[in-house]
C-alpha cells in the first residue's frame, strides 16, 4: 500500500529464504515478519532487528527492486529534460522572487515524506536554518562508509555490513549539504531516517511520532557521536576551528563538549526550600531545551481573536516556569535538616543562557485515558526576546547577550500526538518559508506569527539593532 507517496509491502505469515540474512537452525522455520521499503528497495526484519536482502527462490523481489529502478531512472531522465526545457523558457522566472528591486531564485529544497515522517523533517528543516549549527556539520570532512566494489553504486542495508558503517553525524551532514542547493526538486532522506532506525528504536516504523521528543533524541545521539575521534581528529579541535566558539561558551552534558551543547547547552539553577526549617537546596541543572506550560487559565482559549480574556503570551508560558512553585503532596522535599520529607517551594533560574534558546510548548497532557492537545494560541515575538529577567545574575550579562530573534518554529496540525501533522516555519536571508514536507513556499511575517507554536528555536542577537522587546 501507499502511504503519503512512500509503497511499503509487509509479508505476514511468510517463510521467505533469508539472503544475508543472520539465521540459525531454529528460525529457518520462524516465520519472519518483514517491511519491504519501495523507495530504497530494501527490507527490514522485526524479528532480527536489522535492514536485510530477502528473495523467494524465483527471485521475485529483485524483479521488483528492478523494475522500481527502471521506474525512477525513467522519472528522472524525464524531469531533467523538464529542468532543461524550464531554464530554456522565460516561465523560470515562476521560480523567482523580487526581493527589493532585484531578482533571485528561490533555493529553498524539501525533505519527501517516507511515510508520515513529517515530524523528522520539520525538525531538519528547522536546524537547517540554524547558520552556526549547519555549518559546523556541512564544514565536516566527508566519511566514505562504502567503498571498493560497492564505491558509487546503490547499496542495501544489511546485518554484513556491521554497526561499524553507520554514522548518524555523516548522514545529517549529507542532508544538511543537500538543503540550500537551489534544487526544484525535494531530497529524500531515507538514508538518514534508517540510521535513525538502526540507533533509535523508538522511532521504527512509519507511525507518526512527537517532533519534540525526535528532535532531543536526535541531539542527544548526535552529542555522543561527536564526543568520538572524526578520521582520527578530535572533535573537539574541529569544534574550535570550524565553529570558532570558545570554552567558555560550552556546557556538558554527559561528558565533553560539541557543538550540540555549545550551540543549545544553558544551565539552570533549580532552588528548592523547606517550608519547616527553611532549608535551602540549590542545584544545577544542564539543558539542551525548556519544556514550558501554558497555564491552565489560557487553556480553553481556542483562537487569537477570542475576546473573553487575556490572550496567553510567551512570556506568560515562561513566567510560570520561573516562579515561585509550593509542590504538591506527592513531590515532597528530603530536607537534610529535618532527616525527613516535607512541603517545600521550588523555583528555577537561568544561570547560563545558550547561543540558540529552544522552547517547546506543552502542548499534549495525559488524562486518565487518552492524551490530549492544547490548542491555544500563544503569542510570541519575532524579534527582541529579552530573557533578562529570568536571569540568576542579570547584572553580569551584556546589553544584546539577552535579547533572541526567532529562526525556527515548529507547528503541530490535528488534534493528538499520534496523529495530525508537523510544518516548520524558518527564515533564511531574511525571507520567511513555510517548509511542508516536498513543498516549500515563501510566506510573511504576519503568517508566521499566526502559527500555534510548539517548537521555538530563538538565535542570540550578534548585533545592536532596534526592536521592539517582549
Amino acid at each position: 500500500r501507499y502511504v503519503n507517496g512512500h509503497a511499503k509491502k509487509h509479508y505476514e505469515d511468510a517463510q521467505i529464504p533469508m539472503t544475508n540474512h543472520k539465521k540459525t537452525e531454529k528460525q529457518e522455520k520462524v516465520q519472519h515478519t518483514v517491511c519491504m521499503d519501495c523507495s530504497s528497495y530494501s527490507t527490514y526484519c522485526y524479528r532480527c532487528d536489522d535492514f536485510v536482502v530477502n528473495d523467494t527462490k524465483l527471485g521475485l523481489v529483485q524483479k521488483v527492486r528492478e523494475h522500481l529502478q527502471n521506474l525512477e531512472n525513467s522519472a528522472f531522465t524525464s524531469d531533467r529534460h523538464r529542468k532543461r526545457k524550464l531554464l530554456e523558457n522565460s516561465s523560470l522566472n515562476s521560480k523567482l522572487l523580487k526581493v527589493n528591486g532585484s531578482t533571485t531564485a528561490l533555493c529553498a529544497t524539501g525533505l519527501r515524506n517516507l511515510g508520515n515522517t513529517c515530524f523528522m523533517n520539520a525538525i531538519l528543516q528547522s536546524l537547517s536554518n540554524i547558520q552556526q549549527f549547519c555549518c559546523y556539520f556541512k564544514e565536516l570532512p566527508a566519511v566514505e562508509l562504502r567503498n571498493g566494489k560497492t564505491a558509487g553504486r546503490r547499496t542495501y542495508h544489511t546485518r554484513s555490513q556491521g554497526d561499524n558503517n553507520v554514522s548518524l553525524v555523516e548522514e545529517f551532514r549529507k542532508t544538511l549539504c543537500a538543503l540550500w542547493q537551489g534544487n526544484q526538486t525535494a531530497f529524500s532522506p531515507e538514508s538518514l531516517f534508517y540510521v535513525v532506525w538502526k540507533i533509535m528504536p523508538n522511532f521504527r516504523g512509519y507511525q507518526q511520532q512527537d517532533a519534540h521528543e525526535f528532535m532531543r533524541y536526535l541531539l542527544d545521539h548526535l552529542h555522543l557521536e561527536l564526543q568520538g575521534g572524526f578520521n582520527g581528529v578530535s572533535r573537539s579541535v574541529i569544534l574550535q576551528e570550524n565553529s570558532g566558539l570558545s570554552a567558555s561558551n560550552k556546557c556538558c552534558i554527559n561528558g565533553a563538549s560539541t557543538v550540540v551543547t555549545a550551540i543549545f547547552g544553558g544551565i539552570l539553577q533549580n532552588e528548592v526550600n523547606c517550608l519547616i526549617c527553611g532549608t535551602e537546596s540549590r542545584k544545577f541543572d544542564p539543558f539542551l531545551d525548556l519544556s514550558l506550560d501554558i497555564p491552565s487559565q489560557f487553556r480553553n482559549k481556542r483562537t487569537k481573536n477570542q475576546e473573553n480574556g487575556p490572550m496567553c503570551t510567551l512570556r506568560d508560558c515562561l513566567r510560570s516556569f520561573t516562579d515561585l512553585e509550593e509542590l504538591d503532596e506527592t513531590e515532597l522535599y528530603m530536607c537534610h535538616k529535618c532527616k525527613k520529607k516535607q512541603k517545600s517551594t521550588k523555583k528555577f533560574w537561568i544561570q547560563k543562557l545558550p547561543k540558540v534558546l529552544c522552547l517547546h510548548l506543552k502542548r499534549f497532557h495525559w488524562t486518565a485515558y487518552l492524551r490530549n492537545k492544547v490548542d491555544t494560541y500563544v503569542e510570541f515575538p519575532l524579534r527582541g526576546l529579552d530573557m533578562k529577567c529570568y536571569l540568576l545574575e542579570p547584572e553580569n550579562s551584556g546589553p544584546e547577550s539577552c535579547l533572541y530573534d526567532l529562526a525556527a518554529v515548529v507547528v503541530h496540525h490535528g488534534s493528538g500526538v499520534g496523529s495530525g501533522h508537523y510544518t516548520a516555519y524558518a527564515t533564511h536571508d531574511g525571507r520567511w518559508f513555510h517548509f511542508n514536507d516536498s513543498t516549500v513556499t515563501l510566506t510573511d511575517e504576519e503568517t508566521v506569527v499566526k502559527a500555534k507554536a510548539y517548537i521555538l528555536f530563538y538565535v542570540e542577537r550578534q548585533a545592536k539593532s532596534g526592536s521592539d522587546k517582549l
